[in-house]
């Protein structure tokens, strides 16, 4: 691992580049048609006043490597709040160096010194890397869960419905 990689929690002067890691990390995926987010959107999420959400910037020196998007979820089966990682992006140039593993430990860190219970993401079907990455740190997939998902139109119209109840 590089001695010059650090990791830092961003600030709202990093929008731009949250943005930028968040299309690339779209393109990686094959996303990018999905990618709505703005940077005014992004400092009002991030950085304020209800702001829940918080970021890890990777550098190699001054360089940006990478980021961990991240939010507190609760298990009601252990009485304890969580970690949700959101998004880990290493840029393909930065790969391979160790830093989305720094990344994780990070956050598994943080997880722990917040008193959580566990630490959760997802991964794509399709990236199996990722998947073994995960796996070599001791992750395991719940193979019993799927993630639901409402958005768009279909949550316009539940907002709708929720009204007449």
């Amino acid at each position: 691992m590089n001695a010059e990689f650090s990791i830092r929690p961003a600030l709202a002067a990093d929008v731009p580049l949250i943005l930028d890691f968040i299309r690339r990390l779209a393109e990686y995926e094959k996303l990018a048609h999905m990618v709505v987010a703005d940077e005014a959107l992004l400092s009002e999420q991030l950085f304020g006043p209800r702001a829940h959400v918080e970021v890890l910037l990777a550098f190699e020196g001054d360089t940006p490597a990478g980021f961990a998007v991240f939010f507190h979820n609760f298990s009601t089966f252990l009485g304890r709040k969580g970690i949700w990682l959101e998004d880990l992006f290493v840029l393909p140039e930065m790969r391979g160096r160790g830093y989305g593993k720094r990344l994780l430990l990070k956050l598994a860190g943080l997880a722990a010194e917040r008193g959580c219970g566990r630490f959760e993401w997802a991964v794509l079907d399709w990236n199996q890397p990722s998947i073994d990455f995960y796996k070599s740190l001791g992750a395991v997939p719940l193979e019993d869960w799927t993630i639901f998902r409402v958005t768009g139109d279909a949550l316009r119209k539940l907002g709708e419905m929720a009204k007449q109840v």
